[in-house]
């Protein structure tokens, strides 16, 4: 039999704390899919004419006041047009909000779709993680296939 120190640091791996890692990340999950359900972003243009409601689902109440018949159809359709704007970047506001609540801000998800070039660092971190870990365990391998004679 060889001993755990053979296996480096996976011989270590604190399962039960893995485990509860894991817990704690779904249950945040499920918190932020749960609350999501309830946001909707509005907006309303200066002259009270537009008003617009919108959710994950997209476009959910589009009101006009009677008044906003007088406009041209190209003043009425920019007005919609920028309020729709308005309403998506509530939404996105309350979506970082939350996102922020629940994960913190220091490790809100939401800043990696805000700021690719992060995203992209953190992608490179992964993989050379990923890189180093795979060396290891395949020197490991080679190591106890030697030692075997295999």
């Amino acid at each position: 039999m060889w001993p755990v120190r053979e296996f480096g640091d996976f011989a270590n791996i604190d399962i039960d704390k893995l485990l509860r890692g894991a817990e704690v990340q779904f249950a945040k999950a499920e918190e932020v899919q749960q609350s999501l359900a309830g946001l909707v972003g509005r907006a309303e243009d200066e002259d009270g004419l537009v008003s617009v409601e919108y959710a994950g689902g997209g476009l959910r109440d589009l009101t006009l006041h009677a008044k906003a018949m007088r406009l041209s159809s190209g003043e009425l359709a920019e007005k919609i047009k920028q309020v729709i704007q308005e309403a998506t970047e509530d939404l996105q506001r309350q979506i970082n909000e939350l996102m922020g609540d629940v994960y913190g801000e220091e490790d809100n998800p939401m800043k990696l779709v805000n700021d690719p070039e992060a995203a992209l660092g953190q992608i490179k971190e992964a993989e050379a993680a990923y890189n180093r870990t795979f060396e290891d365990v395949m020197g490991e391998l080679d190591r106890i296939r030697r030692r075997l004679d295999l």
